[in-house]
């Protein structure tokens, strides 16, 4: 496969309903799953009211888009991150991250009751997330991170097996540690603790290729590449240059979904490390931000990335997902149903 599965895509959260928020903080187990049930029937039904080929449940059975990972996996919990989130204007914000209390299982299904109300995607933390955000101390359980993500990735290989018997056909990686790791302030820092950032991206390919290894023919993944999404914040920047030869040419995916919304992003140049024989979803439309981006703006970037690589293999999406924790982006419904929109009709415009 050379080309993205949908020429209009997008990452997976979107915005939880008040309803669902209040759910979660006042209900039993049994009402909050009635109340979920009913927030993705109707957030399926929006997602295909904007014309999109390829729907999710919105996340909308997690927390954050690792709460649910880290709950149902042993020898995960969570602590402190090392990493703040912050914004334009130099506010910050802390948060929580995995952390590894001993050794990694499967103690049964994660996303599998994702499924079920028309989704055939499902995303999924990648394997870093476990590990990055609090790389100085990640736990002592292991002698080595090589040998946790050997363990870790038993984990995801049972998982999209399941899935891929449950009809699962599109499963989707969000890796924030690598493009963490191409920001100089923060390569700067992991080195400054006495870590090696480019050991540490060889890591995590390694990591995600263990995790889809084997898995089923039927199954189509992709890694969105991430510089952080919470509350309209962020937490890093700069270009994907430091990164792109061995990140792109070395993860064995079918395509990569990466951001391009701002100028933090950098230009798109590495795409020309793209192998052939593999696909990207350039995020040019902000889930950050309440303006509407401007049709041709979307189809002069399009045509700035075709500099680089081939239309061909090329799709758009949100550059990340609206609602990566439980609060969500600066945003309304209705501006998340209008970019949702205007990433098909662009589509269709470009790609006609």
């Amino acid at each position: 496969m050379s080309t993205p599965p949908y020429r209009a895509d997008h990452v997976g959260s979107l915005l939880r309903p008040k309803k669902l928020r209040e759910a979660f903080r006042n209900l039993s187990a049994g009402e909050l799953r009635a109340v979920q049930d009913e927030c993705i029937r109707e957030v399926v039904k929006l997602q295909k009211d904007c014309g999109l080929e390829v729907v999710t449940d919105g996340e909308f059975r997690r927390i954050s888009y690792w709460e649910k990972f880290v709950r149902l996996t042993l020898g995960l919990e969570v602590r402190d991150a090392v990493f703040t989130f912050h914004d334009a204007e130099g506010r910050e914000s802390k948060f929580t991250a995995p952390y590894v209390s001993g050794k990694v299982s499967r103690a049964g299904p994660i996303t599998l009751d994702e499924l079920g109300f028309g989704n055939s995607k499902i995303t999924m933390p990648a394997p870093s997330t476990m590990h990055f955000y609090r790389f100085t101390d990640w736990g002592n359980a292991y002698d080595k991170a090589e040998a946790f993500f050997k363990d870790l990735g038993k984990v995801y290989q049972a998982e999209i097996a399941d899935l891929a018997k449950a009809g699962c056909r599109y499963v989707q990686l969000d890796e924030v540690a690598v493009a963490i790791l191409c920001d100089p302030a923060a390569r700067e820092k992991v080195k400054a603790s006495g870590e090696n950032p480019d050991r540490l991206v060889d890591l995590y390919i390694d990591a995600i290729n263990e995790a889809v290894k084997n898995r089923p023919a039927q199954i189509v993944v992709g890694v969105h590449v991430c510089r952080g999404n919470y509350k309209g914040m962020y937490l890093s920047e700069g270009g994907y240059d430091s990164v792109a030869e061995k990140f792109f040419s070395r993860t064995n995916v079918n395509h990569f979904l990466l951001e391009f919304d701002t100028p933090r992003a950098g230009g798109f140049a590495p795409l020309r490390f793209v192998p052939k024989d593999k696909g990207v979803v350039l995020g040019l439309v902000s889930s950050k931000t309440p303006q509407l981006e401007k049709m041709d703006l979307l189809k002069k970037r399009t045509e700035e990335a075709t500099r680089h690589i081939d239309a061909a293999r090329l799709a758009i999406s949100p550059q990340c997902g609206f609602a990566s924790t439980m609060g969500g982006n600066p945003v309304t419904e209705a501006h998340e149903r209008a970019k949702l929109k205007l990433c098909v009709d662009a589509a269709r415009e470009i790609w006609a």
